[in-house]
């Protein structure tokens, strides 16, 4: 995908997003695209006809009724970020839920509700209630553009809906989008009221609970100076009340929230996306980082985190390695047997530093939902994807949060720096020292859909013994070690442990291809060049 020239520049005014049209088109388009669930839920566009009001009443109305057949008689935790449809759907899916007579609660004042919030809340109230389980909706297109949305269902485990669960809800959705007139809904200002719907503090208790998962005295005693970049994002409001609690000297370097955007920079293809592990969309982040020992920032629903140490981005794999080699040395309290989790396309670096610290390791699919299982039950202590998401276990070794938590991915930085005295860049740069250096890229390209059928035609075994950039490919997989499951694409591995993984993207129309060498940045860039003539043919 070509680079945009005024990439990391401020977006101009035309490339800002009509709010008001946008807001139209979600009320009156109807849908012209069915329900359907990625890896991270429902995402559309309302000016396109793929997330429109209908869509999140016929998902809304679906969630109730699966519910109400696994019988969960807790509260639905209904969440949603600072994306401009973000409201108008959190509106309609609230009216659906009150008409229903979910117990639906809201976050008080209407506060935004990241997503590692709302799993912290789901298994706080599990914890205590299991007769009576609690899920949650979140109503957010993750890192996505501003005339995006989203829609996410966590089921009682706290994480993201298996393929088994997002299945069940799109054939129920479908039926209530061909039929509206078997959604139930109540207004706005009376669902508010409805005995059903609740008001609940959603930033206090997760504040307070940060202290059992990172160690916050090592950090205030440290005397770091932090910055903190939310983006425009539901965390916004997060930032100062957990320096407040825990005494931590933590600046708030934007504290925006604008549906536009418009503070943004521009990603690499010149889209306003709120990517915070793209050097582009944290270009204003990184200008103003000198005056900070560390800086982090976070994606709208402040799932994933993006690391700036030594006055550089690090790369999401390197601050994955050196977290982990970190909190192995770090966590007396974790079970001893407890694996660390990774994706098939994160860097192979991770395997060596696991492998170096006597743990196992379970190489999954692509999406966070693979690792939740292992996390609730302590059979995982980590769990982390290429993507800059990632979350792990409480210092005692129970359950964190089964999604993505990017408010502790970012503080575990500062302690990190505050225990070790290192920065997290110096912990990486020691591990590829003893590990060797990696060349890891992610590029985007435009798909079709015979593109996609020869992806999925494609035979890995034919694929072994031919050459790629001078190497051999030694092995090609299209389903994953740690467990088994598909991949959707192909992994394929060179005989210097170099290798390349392809596959469709899950949430937008692109393909993926990740190449990481052993051998040198210009290996990696042959990987790039050669790797679908590989798959494809010439």
């Amino acid at each position: 995908m070509p680079l945009d020239p005024l990439r990391g520049q401020p977006a101009p005014p035309e490339r800002l997003t009509n709010l008001a049209l946008l807001a139209s088109d979600y009320y009156t388009l109807p849908p012209s695209s069915p329900v359907a669930f990625g890896t991270s839920g429902h995402r559309g566009g309302a000016s396109r006809g793929s997330f429109n009001e209908p869509h999140v009443a016929a998902i809304a109305s679906a969630v109730a009724d699966y519910r109400s057949e696994k019988g969960h008689g807790g509260p639905l935790f209904l969440g949603w970020d600072t994306h401009a449809l973000s409201e108008p759907a959190w509106r309609t899916a609230l009216e659906v839920l009150a008409a229903r007579g979910v117990p639906t609660a809201i976050p008080a004042g209407r506060e935004y509700s990241p997503t590692p919030v709302v799993s912290f809340m789901i298994l706080d109230h599990n914890a205590r209630n299991p007769r009576a389980l609690a899920d949650g909706l979140i109503i957010t297109p993750s890192h996505n553009p501003p005339d995006d949305g989203g829609i996410k269902y966590n089921p009682p485990h706290g994480g993201p809906a298996d393929t088994d669960v997002t299945g069940w809800i799109e054939k129920r959705a479908a039926e209530y989008l061909a039929d509206p007139s078997k959604v139930s809904r109540v207004p706005f200002a009376k669902a508010l009221k409805s005995d059903a719907v609740s008001e609940r503090d959603f930033l206090a208790p997760f504040v307070e609970a940060l202290g059992g998962v990172v160690d916050m005295p090592a950090i205030s005693g440290s005397g770091l100076k932090l910055a903190a970049d939310p983006l425009g994002g539901s965390g916004v409001h997060f930032w100062a009340p957990i320096a407040e609690r825990w005494g931590l000297d933590i600046t708030v370097v934007n504290g925006r929230v604008d549906p536009s955007f418009s503070f943004m920079t521009l990603d690499a293809d010149g889209a306003i996306r709120m990517d915070c592990s793209s050097p582009y969309a944290m270009a204003n982040l990184l200008r103003n980082s000198a005056d900070f020992d560390l800086a982090f920032g976070n994606d709208p629903d402040f799932d994933r985190h993006g690391i700036v140490s030594g006055g550089a981005l690090m790369n999401p794999n390197h601050y994955l390695a050196a977290a982990i080699s970190y909190l192995l040395g770090h966590r007396p309290g974790w079970p001893a047997a407890a694996m660390i989790g990774k994706t098939l396309v994160s860097s192979s670096i991770i395997d060596r530093v696991v492998k170096g610290a006597g743990r196992g390791l379970r190489e999954t699919p692509v999406g966070f939902k693979w690792f939740v299982e292992g996390l609730l039950t302590g059979a995982l202590a980590f769990g982390g994807e290429e993507s800059a998401g990632a979350s792990f276990l409480k210092k005692d070794g129970s359950v964190w949060t089964t999604d993505k938590c990017g408010f502790c991915m970012a503080l575990l930085s500062a302690e990190m720096a505050a225990v070790t005295g290192k920065l997290p860049h110096e912990i990486y740069r020691e591990l590829a020292g003893r590990y060797g250096a990696t060349d890891y890229e992610r590029a985007d390209a435009p798909v079709t859909a015979e593109e996609k059928a020869k992806l999925a035609a494609a035979s890995p075994e034919s694929l072994v013994g031919r050459e790629l950039a001078g190497r051999k490919v030694v092995s090609a997989i299209d389903r994953a070690p740690g467990n088994g499951a598909a991949v959707g694409g192909l992994k394929v591995t060179l005989d210097d442990g170099s290798w390349f993984a392809l596959r469709p993207s899950g949430t937008e129309p692109k393909m993926k291809l990740y190449a990481e060498s052993f051998s040198g940045p210009d290996l990696k860039d042959a990987i790039l060049a050669g790797a679908g003539a590989l798959v494809f043919g010439a």
